[in-house]
């Protein structure tokens, strides 16, 4: 998905369902919108992030801070929204795309041209017009139900759509192979699955309060992906030390072990010292969020 604003008067929500389609209902997208957008804060707010803004500092960065984040969120949730709509009305992804092109415009324009959000606006996204699918077929919100619904509907076009060669992800997948947000979208988002929400779950376990859980989900997809954003910050090199690091943190027990604040603190201060920014890991632990809380609310 291109990530380019949209008046959302003029959305999908508004247009006949294709082929007698039933449609989603206005408050079911906005729904799912605000979830997406809760999730994005979510994120957000988590600390300590290695090398990520957060409400404490800006981390590895120096042209975006909190507040360029919240702007950016609050602006992005009625495209959610729209998006939703548009996968209850059976879109293809070209049509997503054109949301997505729509919905990076408004959080440029918002941020003063700073990249807050575009991986997050390509997988949630996806996710929410899988959400909309959902509702309409009542097929139900499971996590892997979504997620296969993204391979199986958009996974295709995913691949063979247009790729943005100004970004960070196409950088990398340039220099070092490495297949990036398309490819975890287009394969039904198997980090997700199979490490971020087993992690989340597993912190919560272990804390019993949801932002260390969401540390621990964090650190788990770092120590698992070849984030994108860190190829082209710290190359292979950046790679291995943010991928060691955050295995370590995890072998030592996590947010189980009583000492974990200051370890995962210690680990955000070498990521800053070395510039390093694990964006794609952000991007998923937002999705991760919010495929959870989709379930809870099933």
């Amino acid at each position: 998905m291109r990530t380019t604003s949209l008046r959302v008067t003029e959305g999908l929500a508004k247009r006949a369902p294709a082929h007698g389609r039933a449609s989603l209902a206005p408050g079911d997208a906005e729904r799912i919108g605000q979830i997406a957008s809760d999730a994005l804060l979510a994120e957000l707010e988590t600390w300590p992030k290695p090398g990520l803004v957060s409400p404490f500092d800006n981390g590895s960065h120096d042209d975006m801070d909190y507040g360029t984040f919240l702007r950016s969120i609050d602006v992005l949730r009625p495209y959610y929204a729209q998006l939703a709509a548009a996968g209850g009305a059976g879109a293809d992804m070209d049509e997503l795309r054109r949301i997505g092109g729509l919905a990076e415009d408004a959080m440029l324009a918002v941020t003063g041209g700073v990249n807050t959000h575009r991986g997050a606006i390509f997988a949630l996204g996806l996710l929410c017009a899988a959400a909309g699918v959902a509702r309409v077929e009542r097929s139900g919100l499971s996590a892997g139900r979504l997620a296969r619904t993204v391979a199986e509907r958009w996974g295709r076009g995913i691949m063979r759509g247009p790729i943005n060669l100004t970004s960070h992800g196409s950088d990398a997948l340039r220099r070092f192979g490495a297949g990036g947000a398309r490819a975890e979208a287009a394969n039904g988002f198997p980090h997700a699955l199979r490490i971020g929400l087993p992690a989340l779950r597993a912190g919560r376990a272990l804390t019993g309060e949801e932002e260390p859980a969401r540390v621990h989900a964090f650190f788990a997809l770092l120590a698992a992906m070849d984030d994108t954003n860190l190829l082209h910050r710290g190359g292979m090199e950046g790679l291995r030390v943010a991928r060691r690091a955050a295995s370590d943190f995890l072998l030592a027990g996590g947010v189980g072990a009583a000492d974990w604040l200051s370890r995962a603190t210690a680990v955000h201060r070498r990521f800053v010292a070395r510039r390093l920014s694990p964006g794609g890991s952000a991007d998923l632990l937002a999705a991760t969020i919010f495929l959870d809380r989709l379930e809870k609310r099933r």
